[in-house]
Formats: structure tokens, C-alpha cells, sequence
């Protein structure tokens, strides 16, 4: 991404939970952002071209032995730099200010109010709702420091050092929660670091692009297709790079969604033009599955499977030499973190660097650092049908991470026609294109029911519908009585198998999208 380096934002890494909402927010700035190591070296962020940086927030505190810091020379750069809850605590601690324990741990909206005209608050209302989550609190700002805004708990809410342009914020910007968050980090990104906001989707598929051709020369590409977004369209940026040179595989693992190779094959063979070979693997995927529980077991057996299955796939195109995957930021953020202060949320099996076993020279990963959202400007930019463009985000492991328990070949066919519905119903009602997941979940229950005058004993599905703009965070959406009560009744109906459906009010945090 050097091509970018005049617009980069570099988000210091502490650990927070929000850390991928901030990048996510400058992006939407127009401003290429970036999450890096907390220590990352003062010269390394001179020698990147960076326009401004971030302190992240974080669950440590600055009172602790072994509390996570930043070079000191980076505020020596004349860089602007930002502070985000425990990255002001930081600062204010490192320039001589006073951070005491709060009386009580701040979790939850506080009423921010101005002191001061300040460019980073430039358009903000007087007064606005933001969200705090700290234990620790700046009691005296480092000297030099002056108060722009204040809640009625925190005087020093909001900070900065105008000959050192240091802001500092004691709530997240980057959160939902925080009404005119966008408009802080916007200011931040696009008034302050001076940005001029050339981070668009017709931008990057054109450096893209150039840079696909760049590394892979004439050499072919092979690349493992699963329908999803993501994958889609990695291949149609990979097509329009280099044409024909592109091999698309799909590996039917057994556990896709309805009817899922077929329509594959119709999209990306027939309309699309594309080099795509379907390969029936299911068999061997649910045999290793059967009596694997263990959530994370199940994606390391699927993931280890896929490369063998992939492998023998892709002996048969022995002129490919690039292995390309649709790998994004929020895949490489959540299984590995990016400092050493990043917890691992979950494994992906797309991630993880280039298998030594398939034999490829090199990975191509198109949309590595791209959120969900960036990823499906581009598939529009690219004309990609506006149904695959913006379909439903769906696991890699597929419906193995929605089947509580064993994976079996009849919990495979129960779920499948259960989420059929749910799809179908979505669709139907308008509901579908509102928001960011809809999907059902098989629980390794069993509940009493009553149908036709009898008694059953059958399992249960959960619905899963969610709101969210990357995934990140996501809150669960109040759909209308009457389309839940329609589902319900198709599932109990039409599903033999299936006699009582609930539904998963639980937001991220603290549960996480998927069950698994």
C-alpha cells in the first residue's frame, strides 16, 4: 500500500476491542487508515509518508507494571496525533499530567459538552451523546494541554496541545454509540491531517490492478471460489486484471447453503465468462467432522481439509503459479491481531500465509486490507450483480460453525432447509438488504412439542439477524412480529425435523455474530 502512503493514517495499536472501528471510520473519511504495532519505530512512521496517527485504546492501565507504550520520538514528527481513551491516558501520563483510577468504571453514554472551538469538534453539536468504557481517568492535563470538551463526570473528556497538535479524546469516537463520532475522526482525518480523501473504490481497483499484474507477470492465478462476497469478488478484480490467466476452484464441502454450487456455476461460468471447476468434496468433509464439537477443531479440520482437497484440484492446472484468496483486513485482524497487544477472536482458514504443500510461488491477496463494505464498492465499481454484490456475509467453515455440536449429514440437510427459509422470507418481506446477517442456527437441543394431536421431540433452530456496517460491532435488529411468526410457522411446517425456533437478541459485544 505505499502507493497510498500520503494518506495513511496509522492507528496505534493497545489491544482495544475498537481498534478495526477506527480504521474503519477514517476509511470512511476517504483516508487510508491503517492498524500498526503500538512500538512501531518513530523512523518507520516517517519512512511510511504517514499524514497522522492514533493511539488506540486498550484494556491495560497505565498504572500497570507492564503498560504498553509508543516510541516518545513519534511526537517529535510534527505529525498531528490523536488519543483514544487509554492512548489520551498515555499521553497525559507521558507529558506530565495526573491519571487516577475512576471512582467507579465508566461503561455506558455520557453527555459531552464544548469548552473551547476546536477544528476536531468542527460541526459537532454543542452538546452530543458519546460512549465511555474506561477505569482509569485523567485527573490534571499534562502542562501545555487545554480542556475542549467535558461530560459531567469527566472534565478532561476531550483535549489538546495546539503547538504540539496533540488531541485526546476519554470516549470512542469510533462506536455507534457515539452520535457524531464519524464527524470527530472525519475532522480528524480530513481537517487536521489534511487528507484529501482519494481513498475510493475507482482508486484502488486501479493500483489494484496494476499491482496484480505487477506480481504475477504472465504467470496464471488459482483461486479457491466459495460464492460469497468476498471471494467474488477478488475473482472479478483478478478477471479483469489478467482475463483468462484466472482459474477459479470450487470445493463443495458439504456444508454450503442450499443449492449453492449450482447457482455458482450459473453466475461465474455462464454469465461471467470465467475458467471455474466445481469439485464435489462432501463426503470426505463430513467424515472428518463426524463427532468433532469443538468449535475451533471444526475450523482447523475444514481449513487442513480444504488445502488437500485444493491441492489435488489444483495439480490439474499445473501452469498456475499464484494462489489468490479473498482474504480482507477484518479475517487478518481477528485471527492474528496486529501488535502484540491484539487478542486472537477467532481462526480463519484463509488466513495464515501461503501453504508450503500446494506449491504456489506466491500469495495474491486483492482485498487483504479492505473492510467488508469497501469490498462491495468495488464489487459494484466492477459490475458485479447487485445480488452477489451485496449478499450476506458467510462463514468460511460454512454451516459447520452453525450446527451446535456434530456436523452430520442430516443436521447439514435440517439447517439448510431452515436457512432457505430464513433467506427466502428475508428476501420477500424487503428485509433481506437491510441488514448485515440473517440466518439460522441448529442447537444441539431437543424440546417438547405438540403437532396433529401428538407429541414430538425434535430439535430447534435459533434466528440470528443483525445490524452492523463492518462486522466489527453489530447490534440485533427488532424485526416485525408478524415476518418473525411467518418464519417461525415455515420452519416448524416445512422442516420434518424442527419443532421450535427462538430468536438472539444478543449484540457484539458481548456475544459475537456467528454461534461459533
Amino acid at each position: 500500500m505505499s502507493h497510498l502512503a500520503s494518506e495513511q493514517i496509522l492507528i496505534l495499536d493497545f489491544g482495544s476491542q475498537y481498534t478495526q472501528l477506527i480504521a474503519r471510520r477514517i476509511r470512511e473519511a476517504n483516508a487510508y487508515s491503517e492498524i500498526v504495532d503500538s512500538m512501531i519505530p518513530a523512523d518507520e512512521i516517517r519512512a511510511r509518508g504517514a499524514a497522522g496517527i492514533i493511539l488506540s485504546g486498550g484494556p491495560a492501565s497505565v498504572h500497570d507494571p507492564d503498560a504498553p507504550g509508543c516510541d516518545p520520538a513519534l511526537f517529535d514528527l510534527g505529525l498531528p496525533v490523536l488519543g483514544v481513551c487509554y492512548g489520551l491516558q498515555w499521553i497525559t501520563r507521558h507529558f506530565g499530567g495526573t491519571v487516577q483510577r475512576s471512582g467507579s468504571r465508566e461503561y455506558g453514554p455520557a453527555l459531552l459538552s464544548q469548552r473551547l472551538d476546536n477544528p476536531l469538534l468542527q460541526g459537532v453539536a454543542p452538546v452530543t451523546k458519546v460512549w465511555m468504557s474506561h477505569a482509569d481517568e485523567v485527573v490534571q492535563g499534562a502542562p501545555g494541554f487545554e480542556i475542549i470538551a467535558s461530560s459531567e463526570a469527566v472534565p478532561w473528556a476531550a483535549v489538546w496541545h495546539p503547538e504540539r497538535r496533540i488531541w485526546g479524546v476519554q470516549f470512542h469516537p469510533e462506536v455507534e454509540h457515539s452520535e457524531e463520532g464519524r464527524q470527530i475522526l472525519h475532522n480528524f482525518a480530513r481537517r487536521i491531517c489534511g487528507c484529501a480523501g482519494s481513498w475510493t473504490a475507482s482508486h484502488y481497483i486501479e493500483r489494484a490492478i496494476g499491482e496484480v499484474r505487477s506480481q504475477v507477470g504472465d504467470g496464471a492465478v488459482l483461486l479457491g471460489l466459495s460464492g460469497g462476497v468476498d471471494s467474488s469478488v477478488a475473482a472479478a478484480l483478478l478477471h479483469r486484471a489478467i482475463g483468462d490467466r484466472l482459474h477459479c476452484v470450487f470445493v463443495d464441502n458439504g456444508v454450503m447453503r442450499h443449492d449453492e454450487a449450482r447457482e455458482l456455476r450459473q453466475v461465474f461460468g455462464q454469465h461471467l465468462h470465467m475458467n471455474i471447476r466445481m469439485v464435489d468434496a462432501s463426503e470426505i468433509f463430513l467424515q472428518r467432522l463426524a463427532g468433532v464439537t469443538e468449535p475451533e477443531q471444526k475450523r482447523r479440520l475444514i481449513g487442513t481439509t480444504f488445502v488437500e482437497v485444493f491441492r489435488e484440484a489444483a495439480a490439474s492446472i499445473p501452469q498456475a503459479r499464484f494462489l489468490a484468496q479473498g482474504t480482507t483486513y477484518p479475517d487478518v485482524i481477528e485471527s492474528s491481531g496486529i501488535g502484540k497487544h491484539a487478542d486472537t477472536i477467532k481462526s480463519h482458514h484463509n488466513v495464515g500465509g501461503l501453504p508450503a504443500e500446494l506449491g504456489f510461488e506466491q500469495l495474491v491477496e486483492p482485498l487483504r486490507m479492505l473492510f467488508k463494505d469497501e469490498v462491495r464498492a468495488i464489487g459494484e465499481e466492477l459490475g458485479l450483480p447487485h445480488e452477489m454484490v451485496w449478499r450476506q456475509p458467510f462463514p468460511g467453515p460454512g454451516l459447520a460453525v452453525r450446527i451446535l455440536g456434530e456436523v452430520t449429514r442430516e443436521n447439514v440437510a435440517l439447517l439448510q432447509q431452515a436457512d432457505r427459509i430464513v433467506l427466502e422470507e428475508m428476501i420477500r418481506s424487503g428485509w433481506y438488504y437491510k441488514v448485515w446477517q440473517s440466518f439460522a442456527v441448529l442447537l444441539p437441543v431437543k424440546s417438547v412439542g405438540v403437532m396433529g394431536d401428538c407429541r414430538t421431540y425434535e430439535k430447534a433452530v435459533a434466528l440470528r439477524v443483525v445490524q452492523s456496517s463492518d462486522g466489527m460491532t453489530a447490534d440485533w435488529v427488532d424485526l416485525p412480529h408478524d415476518l418473525l411468526g411467518r418464519i417461525s410457522s415455515r420452519i416448524i411446517n416445512e422442516v420434518r425435523g424442527l419443532n421450535r425456533v427462538v430468536y438472539d437478541i444478543t449484540s457484539k459485544p458481548p456475544g459475537t455474530i456467528e454461534w461459533e
